[in-house]
């Protein structure tokens, strides 16, 4: 299907830890006219995780294949070997479904998604509200070593820097008062024309 000028695509970017998760999963239970964009990953699914639900599980061999054939909007070696992207494919499914889908992707993939689509992306940057902050909530997960705390850390101080590049930041302080501006900044963007709801 071809690209429609009133095709609204959501991005909400953000460090990890900095809760851009918590707040899509909020926007998805508040607007049934949104519909979550599943990534593809050349990871293995996790014992809980279903390909097409949680991630399109790819190999790696496909996902180089796809690459050369531009069927992504924006892809990324994340680490070596270890490749995550947004099909153009599962935009074109949410579209034909009159919904607006929502990308809950990292920042420099949300810069690249941004750039293919000015004029129809609302992109929402979640701030913490300091690096020390984001350190000790990914340290209360437990799921990290000093050396890939410090890693993610590093990574998301240079992330931060790039927030002006988004066309809403939200400082998630409080959680609930990020969802409420979230809300807001989706609503005013959902109202401005073109938007079909869903029946």
């Amino acid at each position: 299907m071809p690209f429609q000028p009133n095709n609204k695509i959501i991005i909400i970017t953000a460090p990890s830890g900095a809760g851009k998760t918590s707040i899509t999963r909020f926007l998805l239970r508040e607007f049934p006219q949104l519909s979550f964009s599943v990534s593809a990953a050349t990871r293995s699914a996790r014992t809980n995780e279903k390909n097409g639900v949680d991630y399109y599980f790819l190999s790696t061999d496909d996902f180089t294949r796809k690459i050369q054939h531009n069927e992504f909007v924006e892809w990324e070696m994340v680490y070596e070997g270890k490749y995550y992207g947004t099909l153009r494919s599962e935009l074109e499914r949410i579209w034909n479904n009159h919904q607006v889908p929502v990308l809950d992707i990292d920042v420099k993939g949300a810069i690249h998604v941004q750039q293919q689509y000015p004029d129809t992306t609302l992109s929402i940057f979640v701030e913490p509200p300091s690096v020390e902050e984001l350190k000790r909530r990914l340290s209360s997960r437990g799921t990290e070593t000093e050396e890939s705390l410090q890693a993610r850390v590093n990574k998301a101080s240079y992330e931060i820097s790039f927030k002006h590049h988004f066309r809403k930041i939200i400082l998630n302080d409080q959680l609930d008062k990020a969802c409420r501006a979230a809300k807001e900044a989706v609503q005013e963007f959902l109202k401005a024309e073109g938007i079909r709801h869903k029946a």
